[in-house]
């Protein structure tokens, strides 16, 4: 799971989400950073929903206890459905699942098929090589500096929920057809 930093912020972010009563929505995994934001939102109450592809919750890997199961039959319709009751992404440190949701959703932003806030929760520098990532990709012009709008980067858990109910005005990034 890393550096105990974030986990720490993983759990922090899921009470501060339950203070706020903001539904918490996850890949439903009982390891890692998955269980402790779910920890952090069931300390505090608040209504946890797990997404989760069938044959991990064969396998036993279903965190428990959440508000609701919802059983999907493959990791597509998992990040569909997540991205549907999901009002915005926050994107905690994580392995390659989580970079690629997160590059995923942030696609799905520019052409507009997800209309909510993506906030990229920079613990202790995690996502820096990310961002000079992209960085490069806007100087090499295969993205565009309004690109640069489509995530947020949040310091802190607090911050990140702010970010996150900001409104999104997704217009502005959807394909125009010539």
């Amino acid at each position: 799971m890393g550096p105990a930093v974030y986990a720490e912020a993983a759990e922090s972010l899921g009470r501060e989400l339950a203070r706020r009563h903001i539904r918490l929505v996850t890949g439903a995994g009982r390891s890692g950073l998955m269980s402790a934001v779910n920890n952090g939102a069931n300390a505090e109450g608040g209504v946890t929903v797990g997404v989760i592809p069938r044959f991990m919750h064969e396998r036993g890997w279903t965190y428990a206890p959440l508000s609701e199961v919802i059983v999907t039959e493959n990791m597509h319709e998992r990040k569909q459905t997540m991205a549907s009751l999901a009002d915005a992404v926050i994107a905690l440190p994580g392995g390659s699942g989580t970079l690629e949701e997160l590059l995923e959703i942030i696609t799905w932003r520019q052409l507009g098929l997800y209309s909510g806030q993506v906030v990229i929760l920079n613990i202790d520098g995690f996502y820096d090589p990310l961002l000079r990532m992209f960085d490069r990709a806007v100087a090499d012009r295969f993205m565009t500096e309004q690109h640069r709008s489509i995530w947020q980067i949040a310091a802190s858990p607090i911050e990140a929920v702010e970010m996150a109910l900001i409104p999104v005005d997704i217009t502005s990034f959807a394909p125009k057809i010539n």
